[in-house]
């Protein structure tokens, strides 16, 4: 039997692509961005979609289910932020989010998920995080960790905190043992933290990642306009500090044609090119933070081309290859896409843990436990 779910913070719905695929059915969706929602209304059945602001979302709004996510801001959490954390102006709605189940009461849903980034977890040296899980636990949610990277499934860099909380008290207790999905800062931070309800689920290993960039890029003949002309092309070269620009020529001189990604940085206060070592893509984002936009160098048998990443390059990096983008502009997909979530990882998470979980499927407390809830 197929579960139900809320959509917080829905973006275009890379999530509920995710989840449905693992027994989930979206019921609601809300999020306050317009072309967000053009791009959702474009793949998905929107008719349950609110458009707004959370703020003003009402618990008795939102349908029982047995599931919601909340992909919440992470402008002020991220390294590419003002670091405010959750009293941020973005960040802060997780706590609109919480209101929401609060405003539940006995309707909340038996298993929640949080998704942000992994600088969630030392963002106010480790209080931000702490403040998630005190919350969740006072509406009643025992709480878990699992941290994710989408290289794992797809060739982007992109590291990603998953809270996972369920109404279901642990039928043991058990340390949560490191692995990839939870690295060594969890066990300190549950060791540090005995007074929060905390849980772990032994869960299968996540696969290795062996993709690479050929995979996701788009073949565009060596004429295309959407290759930089002559003039920007050199402008790119003299942006190269000497390093990047001998990993430049040894990549030209190959006998094979490969692929590499370039973001800008700022360097002693000018701006400058870098290109990746490796066949992945670094973090995708929006065009509102960090490096923003990602260029595509195409390099050997003597020659080098360079483009921005297309959109239909950004959904595949993303495990959302298929996903319609013509809808909206190129700006505005990219957008969208750069603010969203690995379809493969959260589909794993949700086929390996949530799902189970929703199914009332045992798992084991970690560190301490209140004496309260004794």
């Amino acid at each position: 039997m197929r579960k139900t779910a809320a959509e917080f913070f829905a973006g275009i719905g890379l999530v509920r692509l995710a989840i449905e695929e693992a027994g989930f059915d979206v019921v609601f969706a809300n999020d306050i961005e317009p072309t967000k929602y053009a791009l959702y209304a474009a793949n998905f059945d929107a008719s349950h979609f609110v458009l707004g602001d959370v703020r003003h979302v009402k618990g008795d709004e939102v349908p029982s289910v047995d599931l919601a996510t909340a992909s919440f801001p992470c402008t002020d959490l991220s390294l590419a932020g003002w670091r405010k954390g959750l009293n941020g102006e973005h960040s802060s709605m997780f706590w609109e989010f919480a209101r929401v189940l609060e405003e539940m009461a006995d309707r909340r849903p038996q298993v929640v998920m949080l998704e942000n980034v992994a600088s969630l977890a030392s963002s106010g040296g480790g209080r931000d995080l702490g403040c998630v899980i005190e919350e969740l636990n006072r509406l009643g949610y025992w709480c878990d960790l699992v941290q994710l990277d989408a290289r794992w499934w797809v060739p982007q860099s992109r590291a990603r905190l998953f809270v996972v909380g369920s109404m279901e008290r642990p039928a043991t207790s058990k340390e949560p043992e490191p692995s990839r999905i939870r690295p060594p800062w969890v066990r300190k931070f549950v060791a540090e933290h005995p007074e929060l309800r905390m849980m772990s689920r032994p869960i299968p290993p996540p696969p290795e990642g062996r993709t690479t960039l050929p995979s996701v890029v788009e073949s565009l003949s060596p004429g295309d306009p959407r290759w930089w002309d002559g003039l920007r092309l050199d402008r790119f070269l003299t942006a190269l500090s000497p390093s990047q620009t001998g990993r430049l020529r040894d990549l030209a001189e190959a006998s094979e044609v490969s692929w590499r990604t370039a973001y800008r940085r700022t360097r002693c206060g000018r701006p400058m090119w870098e290109i990746r070592p490796d066949a992945i893509s670094g973090c995708l984002r929006t065009a509102r933070g960090g490096s923003s936009r990602q260029a595509l160098v195409e390099a050997g048998r003597g020659e080098v081309r360079v483009r921005w990443m297309t959109p239909r390059e950004y959904a595949r990096l993303m495990g959302a290859p298929n996903y319609r983008l013509d809808k909206v502009t190129e700006n505005q997909a990219l957008f969208g896409l750069g603010d969203a979530v690995c379809v493969l990882a959260v589909g794993w998470l949700a086929r390996n843990y949530l799902a189970p979980l929703s199914d009332g499927v045992p798992v084991a407390s970690s560190g301490g436990i209140n004496p309260e809830y004794e």
